[in-house]
């Protein structure tokens, strides 16, 4: 009798779960800018990372994370990445609550995946031989104000120059590429897998890493919008653990600034090229950036951004400091519900 009971109950509660519908997934918008350094969130969206917290994730691509202020501002992107900007600091002046809460993307020792590159006739003629050569050069950058504005600040100075010697040109990364290509520019601060790519057709020469000038350059961060961390703020968590995963994942298959011969290498190097339009082989052969797999931001480098954006006339209220920016209570929940990282490459 007992038996027969459970077996009813059970029946009972299955048939009741089969008819409760599924509970439609929160939507959460993200400005990306189809670079390799978006990775993390295409492998949470491709490996299913945000279905499994409730979320259904749309991009949103732009040419520069300058571009993305606004509608984050306004609630109309949740989710923003790319380089700290003295627009990011400004918006802050005026009191509009934007907040750093992660680290996308930066650079270590050994890692290219940033880089001053040159236009290779310029470097077989003679004509750029090192860092005093930039006085004059048309240099790209893909946004005025930006942080490899920053790291180029450090180049200049390492030929014993100044900002303003350098002739700067402001391109999206792909508009670079052609602009090097047809030899409107000299040189860029140059991402992958574009870099790859212009050394591959003889157009571009990796002059030298970011890190031989400016040591830990913050290349991009996340950001939340105000109503994303008040009004939706529970959702901003899931969110957070949903990328942190995918995080963790990239720095399973990324050694010595390369990615891994793995298993789990290759299906990630698959996700990435189907994503931005580039085939495996070029995506396995393209430098890669630094990431934390605890998701923490370079403070250190961006104070040192913010130092350089004053002294460039970019930011002028006095009061604005990098702790008004950042709230890592997001990156730090997130950690703690998931663990210590332990690299797996299975």
């Amino acid at each position: 009798m007992m038996k027969a009971y459970w077996r009813g109950a059970l029946a009972a509660a299955c048939f009741g779960l089969c008819l409760t519908p599924s509970l439609a997934a929160d939507k959460v918008t993200v400005g990306v800018i189809s670079s390799l350094s978006d990775a993390a969130f295409y492998i949470a969206a491709d490996r299913g990372y945000f279905k499994d917290v409730g979320i259904d994730v749309e991009f949103v691509t732009f040419d520069s994370a300058a571009k993305m202020i606004a509608p984050l501002a306004t609630g109309d992107l949740d989710v923003g990445t790319g380089a700290s900007s003295a627009g990011l600091f400004n918006a802050a002046a005026r009191s509009i609550d934007l907040k750093i809460v992660a680290d996308r993307s930066g650079m270590a020792p050994g890692y290219q995946f940033m880089t001053l590159m040159i236009r290779k006739a310029l470097v077989d003629s003679g004509e750029f031989k090192g860092y005093a050569d930039l006085k004059g050069k048309k240099i790209a950058l893909a946004s005025p104000a930006i942080s490899p504005g920053s790291g180029l600040n450090e180049a200049a100075k390492k030929g014993g120059l100044t900002f303003a010697d350098v002739e700067k040109v402001y391109l999206g990364y792909p508009q670079q590429v052609a602009a090097l290509t047809n030899g409107a520019i000299d040189g860029s601060m140059m991402i992958e897998p574009f870099a790859t790519r212009l050394v591959e057709t003889g157009v571009g020469v990796r002059f030298s890493s970011t890190e031989d000038f400016y040591p830990g350059l913050q290349i991009a961060l996340v950001y939340y919008g105000e109503k994303f961390t008040t009004t939706r703020k529970e959702l901003a968590q899931r969110f957070m653990v949903a990328y942190v995963r995918a995080m963790r994942d990239y720095n399973d298959v990324v050694k010595d600034g390369l990615f891994t011969e793995t298993q789990k290498s290759k299906d990630i190097v698959s996700i990435l090229a189907k994503r931005l339009g580039n085939t495996e082989a070029d995506i396995k052969k393209s430098y890669v950036y630094f990431a934390d797999p605890n998701g923490k931001p370079n403070v250190v480098g961006l104070q040192k951004d913010l130092d350089f954006f004053r002294a460039n006339g970019d930011v002028k209220n006095p009061k604005v400091k990098v702790e008004d920016l950042l709230d890592l209570s997001f990156i730090e929940a997130a950690v703690k519900q998931l663990g210590p990282y332990v690299r797996s490459e299975k």
